[in-house]
């Protein structure tokens, strides 16, 4: 989730340190301190590498030895990506892992699944490539929180991830808080922190709140306590005065807030030549991705879930509808994550049944049929409502029309974030890219061309990763 770009300091960190042997794509350990299980990978785990430019025998690499590259990484909800670029945007090599199951008590083991997939990432860097790299940035979902031991950055309790909401929270926020503000939302950060500090009875003195990309990058630059301020959003940073407001500097919990940087503020140099940039959110690094950069662009996400993103000269903030605004620059990323989207088709049709069913529908015909499809209750975005029920019948024999219907319906609440995001106040969409998986779908485009009525293409560069790694060239010059 650009909190999907987040955090993006420039550090320096020493990964790659040995001259690589002549040849192409050969393996070797990076010179990082690791724990025993960082060391072998389980094997289960799903890789894909592809290299561009290699150099095989005595044939030309395709660019300068002295060229500089920029990695970014995206952490996503099921798993993580990595890009590697050049200064012109050019990809030299890109990847991706599936998180691990690892299992703690009877629940994922997320934070050693995210640090495990962290190295693996890193090792994935081919070795002919890894001593131009100058800069790394690294993304992860938004609201995703950890709570820590300030002395040894280990979590003290499971994280918090995205989409998880505490209710029991919200009053109290509501009370601090201002009328609408973006903490007001059961799954904001701000509300995962309450609730474990009301809920747990531990010492307190030496804790500290990170956001998943804050800590995973802690694993590389080794600096506790800090993170950026489009991923501190939903604790309660605002972005327009780089400060903390004072309603919650007062709470009790404040001494666990991390120290907020501007992406790409440089922190220091940290164990060798390095340039590493902390994370953002993978929403924003798929904005970033896209390139979309005149205000009235906007790029919607076809994830796991529904998330769009619309640059504006003015910033939008209403809890009520779940709308937020990441700063970029001196411009405002305007939207909200949705609940709706892939993951709803995933657990009705087969990556197959997707394409072929696909195939047959007319994208010119509107269809009769009028769902609300989540994976379950609740919903963030365009509408806040923690007790939505997912809507998905009738279903029609025809799974062509079932699917078409859904897709439809995804397209409507779409449209409707959209019109929302004007009415507030933002400036008017008037070009829509599409990143994530569903952006493949050409009839989908279609469909959401139509029922938006705006021109909708997919964009150049469609993976997070890739807009993590534009981070890091932004942050290095």
């Amino acid at each position: 989730m650009l909190s999907s770009i987040t955090h993006s300091s420039t550090l320096s960190i020493l990964l790659y340190p040995l001259s690589p042997k002549p040849g192409c794509c050969s393996s070797r350990k990076l010179n990082v301190r690791t724990h025993p299980w960082e060391k072998s990978v389980e094997k289960s785990v799903k890789l894909r590498t592809m290299v561009v430019g290699c150099k095989i025998d005595n044939q030309e690499m395709g660019f300068q030895a002295s060229e500089r590259l920029y990695l970014g990484m995206d952490f996503g909800t099921s798993g993580a990506r990595y890009a590697l670029i050049d200064k012109q945007g050019t990809i030299h090599a890109e990847g991706k892992r599936e998180y691990p199951n690892y299992m703690k008590e009877d629940s994922l083991d997320w934070a050693l699944s995210w640090k495990t997939t962290l190295f693996s990432l890193l090792e994935d860097v081919p070795v002919h490539l890894r001593p131009l790299v100058s800069s790394i940035s690294l993304d992860g979902t938004s609201a995703t929180t950890l709570i820590i031991d300030s002395k040894t950055g280990e979590p003290l309790a499971r994280p918090y991830l995205y989409n998880e909401s505490c209710p029991d929270a919200l009053p109290l926020v509501k009370s601090i808080a201002p009328i609408n503000h973006t903490v007001c939302s059961g799954s904001s950060t701000l509300c995962k922190l309450v609730s474990w500090w009301n809920n747990d009875d531990s010492d307190k003195k030496s804790t500290m709140l990170l956001h998943q990309a804050d800590w995973l990058l802690w694993l590389l630059h080794g600096q506790l306590g800090v993170s950026d301020y489009n991923n501190a959003l939903k604790v309660g940073y605002d972005p327009e005065a780089d400060s903390y407001p004072d309603w919650l500097l007062s709470q009790p919990y404040a001494q666990l807030l991390p120290t907020v940087k501007a992406p790409g503020t440089s922190i220091g140099h940290l164990k060798g030549d390095i340039r590493t940039q902390f994370g953002t959110t993978d929403s924003i690094a798929a904005f970033l991705a896209a390139r979309a950069t005149k205000p009235g662009k906007a790029v919607t996400s076809l994830g796991s879930t529904l998330a769009i993103k619309l640059l504006s000269t003015t910033r939008i903030e209403d809890a009520r509808y779940g709308v937020y605004s990441h700063r970029l620059d001196n411009k405002w990323l305007v939207g909200g994550a949705s609940n709706t989207g892939g993951a709803v088709l995933k657990e009705n049709f087969s990556d197959e049944q997707l394409e072929k069913l696909s195939e047959h529908i007319n994208p010119m015909e509107a269809s009769p049929l009028d769902y609300y499809p989540l994976k379950s209750v609740g919903e963030r975005f365009p509408v806040a409502n923690l007790k939505m029920e997912p809507r998905l019948h009738p279903r029609p024999e025809s799974d062509v029309e079932y699917l078409h219907g859904i897709l439809e319906s995804i397209a409507r609440i779409e449209a409707k974030a959209y019109m929302l995001l004007k009415d507030l106040g933002a400036t008017q969409v008037d070009e829509v890219f599409t990143a994530g998986g569903g952006a493949k779908n050409d009839k989908w485009t279609k469909i959401r061309e139509r029922v938006l009525g705006l021109p909708v293409s997919r964009a150049t560069q469609t993976e997070a990763a890739y807009g993590a790694a534009l981070l890091a060239l932004k942050g290095f010059q």
